[in-house]
């Protein structure tokens, strides 16, 4: 099978993702997602699949991206993939890659997005067979060439030991940051909002952080996300995440600022837990880009109102990554091509 088919294939299922007969269908993959993990709301799991449909499944997109790379491999091998689940179909990029670049996907599937992956795979299949040879799920990865494994910073050690005979991708935990110049309006904030909340926070493409001058006036962002109060409170994880967090806080005397569904703290530490979010401060844009390039290697993204920071994209971008956003920085094409 040439890349020119397994192109085709891809466009096809966006094109079967955005269409208003698959609607009902994927509904009822939402919700089984929903009943497998309930961070996974319905509404958010057919958020992620219309992203994938629109942001990777498109014929223009994937030739443009496709054509940076070379079409086909000397010798096809196959990759065993170890898929995150902290979000709805996180690991399908890690799929797209494996196959448009003319390698066969041995994937292990997170047991918390079994449903949706699964369920991408299947529809590959149904609309060009000759997918079945080339993807397989398994739960051991030992026939595998190559690897790529995404986990927290701890099980990157196992996946180091495990795997270091064989070329591979190994990624660890990884946040992203939010830079405040003072200036940002309400719908900037509205913004920003989703880029910390989006998928509850649970991305490592979420802010946790934000860094902001000295001084800086929280109200009226707090203000700004007031409304989203009822979206994430409705959610029995979070609001769970959210009394415990604020319990804390209140008993051993934090300082700290709550707008109903969201804390915010003074913190050294990058990731925050779930419902909180961390900030520190600066005095010269010098300082916030030293802070930042101190702690690269453990950011996914800088994101700024409008992308004014060097470097950074717009605030309300941060989960609409598009195919060339390689995880970690680190160009998963180009690896695989390099196979």
């Amino acid at each position: 099978m040439l890349q020119l088919e397994r192109q085709q294939t891809f466009v096809a299922l966006g094109d079967f993702l955005r269409s208003a007969n698959a609607q009902s269908e994927l509904d009822e993959i939402a919700q089984r997602a929903n009943y497998k993990n309930n961070w996974f709301t319905p509404a958010n799991s057919l958020i992620a699949l219309r992203a994938i449909a629109d942001e990777f499944l498109t014929a223009d997109k994937l030739a443009v991206w496709a054509n940076q790379y070379r079409s086909e491999p000397e010798i096809s091998k196959t990759v065993g993939v170890v898929m995150a689940g902290n979000i709805p179909a996180v690991g399908f990029h890690d799929l797209l890659c494996v196959l448009m670049s003319g390698h066969k996907l041995l994937a292990k599937l997170s047991s918390q997005d079994f449903v949706l992956i699964h369920y991408l795979i299947q529809k590959l299949k149904e609309i060009n067979p000759s997918f079945n040879t080339w993807i397989e799920e398994a739960e051991r990865l030992n026939a595998a060439d190559a690897y790529i494994a995404t986990g927290s910073s701890n099980t990157a050690r196992y996946f180091e030991y495990y795997f270091a005979k064989k070329p591979h991708i190994i990624r660890k935990n990884r946040t992203s940051v939010g830079l405040l110049m003072g200036e940002e309006n309400s719908d900037e904030f509205l913004k920003l909002g989703h880029d910390i909340s989006d998928y509850y926070g649970l991305g490592c493409r979420n802010v946790s952080t934000v860094l902001v001058p000295e001084g800086y006036d929280f109200i009226p962002l707090l203000r700004a996300l007031e409304p989203q109060v009822p979206i994430y409170l409705n959610n029995h994880k979070y609001q769970n995440n959210y009394d415990y967090n604020k319990s804390i806080y209140l008993i051993n005397g934090v300082p700290h600022l709550d707008n109903g569904y969201l804390l915010l703290t003074e913190n050294d530490a990058l990731v925050s837990p779930i419902s909180v979010l961390y900030f520190q401060t600066y005095q010269t844009q010098a300082d916030a880009t030293a802070w930042l390039n101190e702690r690269a290697e453990r950011i996914q993204v800088i994101t700024s109102a409008q992308g004014w920071f060097s470097g950074s994209i717009p605030f309300g971008q941060t989960q609409r990554p598009s195919l060339e956003d390689y995880a970690d920085g680190v160009d998963t094409m180009a690896f695989l091509a390099s196979l």
